[in-house]
């Protein structure tokens, strides 16, 4: 009995919080096209400028508890395909066939962060619920378009579309750090890649986080060193989240980067899709 208490404090203490009796989820990432040549210094502060990867676009399938959730749903505009050139593009709601899932079967999809790459193809699972953090909603429906905002990255026709799907029901926010979205899954915030951006930790045995933007590759956990933020102010707080995501996950090799191909090597992958858990 002392011991179980002392377990409950520390994780108190800590902002960590035990694993919940809940569905014991399956974890898939599913590559929907690969961008060539990209520039490493762009995802690593401090990395090289003439080194580049072939970077893994990328969204997650977790399946659980009568739900089909995604994270994050890529994008399909045509404009950013123009300027940002894709090698083996599949759009995304065709992606989520592969892994065997209809899209009008996604219940769910977390948006991890605004960005065109992210956020872009909310409008491709009809049926699905999108949750994301309500200062990113509030800040890039209003205050970024304004004199002094910042919007880099983010298309004004996803905005239309999250404010389209607030007006019909179908979108959730999460308000703030450490919140349960679904049984067994949370979210975190403090990770800055974004004005608001998340990332989640999936429950189970054993746990994942998967870190979306707020963690672009395996390097910058191996190195200390943080993503692509809005300031320099901002990385200090970031390296410190990638931390955090070490622990929550119990394991830096179960915290999924963003954008790292390498997780199509480290799990056993079969086409498009990687079985992470």
């Amino acid at each position: 009995m002392k011991r179980l208490l002392l377990v409950v404090c520390l994780c108190l203490m800590t902002g960590i919080v035990a694993p919940a009796n809940g569905p014991e989820y399956s974890i898939q990432a599913i590559r929907y096209a690969s961008s060539p040549g990209f520039p490493v210094s762009g995802l690593i502060m401090g990395a090289p400028n003439d080194e580049k990867v072939d970077i893994a676009m990328v969204i997650w399938l977790i399946r659980g508890g009568g739900r089909n959730i995604l994270f994050d749903s890529g994008f399909h505009r045509e404009s950013w395909l123009k300027y940002f050139p894709m090698n083996d593009f599949a759009r995304p709601d065709e992606a989520v066939r592969s892994a065997g899932v209809k899209p009008e079967e996604i219940t769910d999809v977390v948006i991890s962060h605004a960005h065109w790459d992210h956020m872009g193809g909310i409008d491709l699972f009809p049926k699905a619920t999108v949750w994301i953090q309500k200062e990113e909603f509030r800040y890039y429906t209003g205050e970024a378009w304004q004199a002094g905002g910042q919007h880099g990255g983010i298309d004004p026709e996803d905005v239309k579309e999250l404010v389209r799907l607030n007006t019909e029901g179908r979108l959730r926010l999460v308000d703030g750090d450490n919140v349960e979205i679904f049984p067994g899954i949370r979210a975190y915030t403090g990770a800055r890649h974004t004005f608001a951006s998340q990332y989640i930790r999936v429950e189970g045995s054993p746990n994942f986080v998967l870190a979306s933007d707020n963690c672009y590759l395996y390097r910058n956990l191996a190195e200390h060193k943080a993503s692509a933020t809005f300031s320099d102010a901002d990385q200090a707080a970031n390296v410190k989240n990638q931390a955090r995501m070490i622990e929550l996950a119990g394991s830096h090799e179960r915290v999924v980067p963003g954008h790292d191909p390498l997780q199509f090597q480290r799990f056993p992958t079969q086409g498009r899709v990687a079985r992470i858990k």
